[in-house]
């Protein structure tokens, strides 16, 4: 026995009824069926507990990718204080005769310096993969070559 039916009248978006009815022809299901189905869903006591379990799955994820973005972080702040300590402490000053020679060359250095990381940027390896795979830089092994 066919339990009784109310027709109602909606406006539905566009969009929404072509997604409708694409369901609905790849489930052989009506279109009738699946709108009841959505709405018993939403309309179920545990919709709540299932919109939290959701939101959590979701925040955990966030969390996990913050936790990585702060520690890329932490990594390129590390990279760079040593490399400034280093080079601070392994170049002395100039002098002033040598001083316009040195800033040309260090444009030119500079700007190569620029290229490289362009391109390390775009195709890699990163410096990050070098230091969780444990290999030295320069060895440019990625992930894809082990």
């Amino acid at each position: 026995m066919k339990k009784p039916a109310v027709k109602r009248t909606f406006r539905l978006d566009a969009a929404l009824c072509r997604e409708l009815d694409e369901r609905a022809r790849s489930r052989r299901m009506t279109r009738t069926d699946i709108v009841e189905a959505a709405l018993a869903s939403l309309l179920t006591p545990d919709q709540e507990e299932r919109l939290e379990a959701v939101l959590a799955r979701r925040l955990d994820r966030l969390s996990r990718q913050i936790e990585r973005l702060e520690w890329h972080i932490e990594l390129s702040n590390e990279t760079a204080a040593l490399f400034i300590r280093s080079w601070l402490t392994n170049n002395p000053p100039l002098p002033d005769a040598a001083l316009q020679a040195a800033q040309a060359t260090g444009k030119k250095r500079w700007e190569a310096f620029v290229d490289t990381l362009a391109r390390r940027m775009e195709l890699g390896p990163k410096f990050q993969e070098e230091v969780s795979l444990g290999t030295r830089p320069g060895t440019h092994s990625s992930p894809a070559a082990k």
